[in-house]
């Protein structure tokens, strides 16, 4: 109960030029794990035939397919901020709108939670997929130095 409250209360207190702000920033990150998206590819690329070893296969398997997901929800992201960011002009036009006023930023705080738990999710993704790159090193180093 006390948490509706607040976020009511954070709600009316946002300012069109604090969302404009945020969306830029949110769009600004999109952009930026687009562009490790296509490093992380290249990565395992690189690595494909260690992560098809059957030591590894089946988490290189999980993996993988998770940044695939990953990569399709950055996609639907950006669209979404971009229409968000397209939609201010609804706070900004002088009119009294107040439903789409208030549409307008309940909206912003559900993107505002939808990006951070993508973050976290992303993050912990990339931690894992580096993890994994790491024993894959590590094994392939200790091949090399036995040979």
């Amino acid at each position: 109960m006390n948490a509706a409250i607040n976020k009511k209360r954070m709600i009316e207190w946002l300012d069109p030029n604090e969302m404009h702000e945020a969306s830029l920033k949110w769009m600004s990150e999109l952009k930026f794990i687009r562009d490790e998206q296509l490093f992380l590819n290249d990565l395992v690329k690189s690595y494909t035939l260690q992560l098809t070893d059957s030591e590894f296969f089946t988490e290189s398997k999980e993996i993988i397919g998770a940044i695939s997901t990953a990569e399709k929800e950055v996609i639907v992201l950006m669209k979404k901020v971009q229409a968000h960011e397209n939609q201010l002009e609804i706070m900004l036009d002088q009119i009294d709108q107040l439903k789409m006023e208030k549409a307008y930023t309940e909206t912003h705080w559900e993107l505002n939670t939808e990006m951070n738990r993508y973050s976290v999710h992303y993050r912990e993704l990339k931690s894992h997929l580096f993890k994994l790159v790491t024993k894959v090193m590590k094994k392939d180093k200790r091949n090399r130095l036995l040979n």
